[in-house]
């Protein structure tokens, strides 16, 4: 496979019961690119990121992440060392300190002796401190995750990320449960974050705005199906209001 390839479905899809999530597609992801897949509720944004990230599998079709096929990760340790997720729910544990939630990006590099024993005395310190440093929360260190606003909440789970050392991210909304400028401010640090570390990221956003703001491609999905697949800047306003028509007609927004 070629060097530069990070994700490539082919003929994928996948249905539950007699539904079809995700039509027969196909999908190719560069390493170092920035895309924003962007459609309507339910069109299938949220399965096509899990499957990208192996957590689940297509019905048919085939699979590769970072050129290789996604059956021939044999662990979630060894994916976790290729693919690093981010949700809107943040998934942090908010009784622990700030420093904990961190370090859960390291546990796939740890064994179960060390994991255990960084509850007592945290473990590797110094990058948690580095990646909260990096995120603007280096005051942040032992608070309690709980303590914190949803933005700050957000920033802990980017550093977490960059101590994960992920080759791509992929985030899920990752913006919906914060205010419009918390919002901005978040996104525009993890794209800052993802290119200063030569990642790629491939988040869905229901902003269109802030799509067109920070990602240089867009890929629209409706109805598990690729409506257009287009460098950001060739995306136009017809294309919007084509691919949200149906919220449209029954009265709702594209954002």
């Amino acid at each position: 496979m070629p060097d530069t390839e990070m994700f490539a479905l082919e003929q994928v899809c996948k249905s539950y019961g007699a539904a079809y999530t995700l039509h027969p597609l196909d999908l190719h992801i560069r390493k170092g690119e920035i895309v924003a897949l962007i459609g309507p509720s339910g069109a299938g944004k949220t399965t096509c990121l899990n499957m990208l990230a192996g957590t689940i599998r297509p019905d048919a079709g085939s699979l590769r992440i970072a050129g290789k096929p996604a059956e021939s990760y044999a662990s979630g340790k060894q994916l976790a060392k290729v693919v690093g997720m981010i949700r809107q729910q943040f998934d942090l544990v908010g009784s622990l300190p700030v420093i904990h939630n961190v370090l859960a990006g390291r546990l796939h590099e740890w064994g179960l002796g060390k994991s255990l024993l960084s509850f007592l005395f945290p473990q590797d310190k110094p990058i948690a401190a580095d990646a909260l440093h990096r995120v603007g929360l280096a005051d942040k260190l032992y608070d309690k995750t709980a303590n914190l606003s949803g933005g700050e909440q957000q920033r802990v789970a980017l550093a977490r990320l960059l101590v994960q050392h992920p080759q791509a991210i992929l985030a899920d909304e990752p913006i919906a449960s914060l205010d419009p400028a918390r919002a901005e401010d978040v996104l525009g640090m993890l794209v800052r974050l993802v290119r200063e570390e030569n990642l790629t990221l491939v988040s869905s956003l229901h902003s269109v705005e802030l799509a067109r703001q920070f990602f240089e491609r867009m890929i629209a999905i409706k109805e598990g199906r690729i409506f257009f697949d287009l460098p950001t800047a060739q995306v136009t306003d017809q294309l919007i209001s084509e691919l949200y028509q149906l919220e449209h007609a029954h009265g709702t927004g594209a954002s």
